[in-house]
């Protein structure tokens, strides 16, 4: 249960404290190259959601993520997920959906600064990565890990069964 709340708390504050340091420091530079062409440091604000989607509508972003995190609230503390792997996954998009839920709450926008330029890419956040890292950890549980472990509980089951029909 503790880590329902340090996983997510980590990662808020993580990108917080980048975020943080894109206002005040990288702000007034604009960009910083640390790759020429490949990967800079820009200060953007951002008032949509992905690919700026919705931009401008503010308060639908943020009732959509409230109802997201409560929803994602319930499914941990109710072990909807049933191995740490898919519980991580819940964590880190609870700490996605925060860190940029705070900006679009405190400011009206989220503040973006990774800017990979070697291919046509959005500029993006700590949080950005969280929800993808996230995001793409259920996708494998969902597709992967969670068949298994059904399919695990059922042969159990049927063994139980057996052994229960045996001592009948």
């Amino acid at each position: 249960m503790l880590l329902n709340i340090l996983i997510p708390l980590i990662g808020v504050v993580a990108d917080q404290l980048v975020k943080y340091w894109a206002s005040t420091v990288l702000r007034e530079t604009g960009t910083i190259s640390l790759w020429e062409g490949v990967f800079h440091l820009t200060y953007c604000e951002n008032t949509g959601a992905a690919f700026s989607l919705l931009s401008g509508h503010r308060w639908v972003l943020l009732a959509v993520t409230a109802a997201a995190l409560i929803g994602m609230f319930v499914a941990l503390s109710k072990n909807y997920m049933k191995n740490a792997f898919g519980r991580t996954s819940l964590r880190l998009i609870i700490a996605g959906a925060v860190g940029n839920m705070l900006d679009r709450f405190l400011l009206g926008y989220v503040v973006d600064m990774f800017d990979f330029r070697l291919i046509d890419f959005p500029v993006f956040n700590v949080a950005d990565i969280l929800l993808c890292v996230g995001v793409g950890m259920m996708a494998v549980y969902v597709l992967v890990m969670e068949p298994r472990l059904e399919k695990q509980a059922k042969e159990a089951g049927k063994d139980g069964d057996h052994l229960s029909d045996s001592r009948s």
